[in-house]
């Protein structure tokens, strides 16, 4: 399985809370089969936002986890139909969360490595442009694996 492909995207989410869209990332990671169990992942990231919100700026957050339910890294996408209230950086609310799944054996270098390599490119208003404006799966697909090989 990709860490990332265009069945990993989803446009349009309709969820309306923070929570809404943990619950949306943890259970399409298990339909995608890098997680074995959706309650855990979502503790898992509920527990990460307890330790300081995964919300950055332009609208953006990156919730993420480290869980014996994964099974391979996955990345999940969910740009919304309605903005949606995170506590962030810039105090705007979120329009897409990049939810970054790993498996919790794997050592903190490769999960580090993508987290950073998407906050980094969260900089650069061409990509954050590029992923609000994607008209499909396959163009935010596109613009976060340039980002990853940056």
């Amino acid at each position: 399985m990709a860490i990332l492909d265009s069945s990993h995207v989803i446009l349009n989410c309709t969820a309306t809370s923070r929570d809404e869209v943990l619950e949306l990332a943890a259970n399409k990671a298990v339909e995608l089969g890098a997680g074995s169990d959706a309650a855990k992942l979502l503790e898992g990231l509920k527990a990460r936002e307890t330790e300081g919100s995964t919300g950055m700026m332009s609208g953006f957050a990156i919730p993420h986890c480290k869980s014996a339910s994964v099974s391979e890294p996955c990345i999940v996408v969910l740009r919304f139909a309605e903005p949606v209230e995170w506590q962030t950086m810039d105090k705007a609310p979120v329009d897409c969360a990049i939810a970054l799944f790993i498996p919790d054996g794997e050592l903190g270098t490769e999960h580090l490595r993508i987290l950073s390599k998407i906050a980094a490119s969260l900089m650069h208003e061409d990509f954050c442009r590029a992923i609000k404006g994607a008209a499909d799966e396959g163009a935010v697909v596109a613009a976060i694996n340039a980002g990853l090989e940056n």
